[in-house]
């Protein structure tokens, strides 16, 4: 597989050494996963000259701090965000011997109950997750906080959010996290937004807002949540990196392909001869309907946060990176000081 682009060289953090000590324990730690599927995926280019030095440029930021570095992780639906924290959670752990945490704002989802008391309130238009509005924030805060702050002995329990079912699992089945953390990755395909001003939520941006707020309350009470307690919650972030989509087209066809893994969970779950008339599977016009939430922040976004962002990995239609912007400082006291 031929890389479309490389980790800039101005912006490589820690030693030769340490990068390739990181390169050969993370190819150990993906041996099984690369055997089991018997083909050449180009793992390991991958790792040398893109996520190995994207993970030493925050080690190397992370030593600079007293406390958990906590990185924030854009991206539109199907952009690849979970992806990308599990390859860095690897490298940071395997690699670099530190201890790692991550979840989504997916995991924040308000319980289908408050969605629905929220549409009634509100609007209609707040039944459905994923906006701001639709989220825990204050569950949000008290996690990093938790996180951030934590002792050898504190207890950090994560939600986990249903999809599948459009509701939060009970505490039973939440994530637990015991004893302090060197970093936090929080993903969310809103994370790090900012609000818009009233002038560019006067105009519809799709048929949804058009047809079914038509007097803009549901996009300015969006709005509203994302200028206060949002930034609240984003504010806990050191550094953000974004996955940029190439258009809102591939926002439509990955959130599909998404979809499409969904279909996959329920056949195995039919096939095992378990119940799934509580499955909540979404056929096409329905999610082209459901990004249509999304649209308005998702454009927003595309368009102001490249240059926001400390790492921007700008992506092709057929999800590689093709671009690498670092916004963020070099690392002049922790270069490679052997390289030329």
């Amino acid at each position: 597989m031929s890389l479309l682009t490389r980790w800039p060289r101005e912006h490589l953090c820690l030693s030769e050494v340490e990068r390739q000590h990181a390169v050969q324990a993370v190819e150990r730690a993906f041996a099984p996963t690369v055997k089991s599927l018997q083909v050449d995926i180009g793992l390991q280019d991958l790792f040398e000259e893109i996520y190995v030095p994207l993970a030493a440029w925050l080690v190397a930021r992370q030593r600079g701090l007293n406390k958990p570095l906590v990185i924030g992780i854009n991206g539109a639906q199907g952009a690849g965000k979970s992806t990308l924290f599990n390859l860095l959670e690897v490298i940071l752990e395997e690699g670099f011997g530190l201890r790692v945490i991550g979840f989504s704002i997916d995991d924040l989802y308000k319980t289908r109950a408050e969605r629905e008391r929220l549409a009634q309130e509100v609007h209609p238009l707040m039944e459905t997750r994923g906006v701001p509005g639709t989220h825990d924030v204050e569950l949000g805060i008290e996690l990093l906080d938790s996180l951030i702050n934590a002792g050898s002995d504190t207890l950090t329990k994560i939600p986990v959010f249903d999809k599948s079912i459009d509701d939060r699992c009970p505490p039973t089945v939440w994530q637990e996290w015991v004893g302090p953390v060197d970093v936090i990755v929080f993903e969310g395909w809103c994370v790090g937004a900012l609000p818009q001003s009233s002038e560019a939520l006067s105009t519809p941006v799709n048929s949804l807002e058009a047809e079914e707020d038509p007097s803009g309350v549901w996009r300015r009470y969006v709005n509203q949540q994302l200028n206060g307690p949002y930034q609240s919650l984003f504010s806990r972030l050191d550094l953000l990196l974004m996955l940029k989509v190439p258009s809102m087209q591939a926002v439509y066809e990955w959130r599909a392909l998404q979809e499409q893994k969904l279909v996959e969970r329920v056949k195995y779950i039919y096939d095992t001869q378990q119940p799934t008339a509580h499955l909540r599977i979404m056929n096409p016009d329905e999610i082209k309907r459901f990004i249509a939430h999304y649209e308005r922040l998702t454009r927003a976004m595309l368009e102001e946060l490249p240059g926001r962002a400390d790492v921007c990995l700008y992506l092709n239609e057929n999800h590689k990176i093709r671009q690498i912007n670092v916004n963020a400082s070099g690392c002049s006291m922790v270069l490679d000081r052997q390289q030329g």
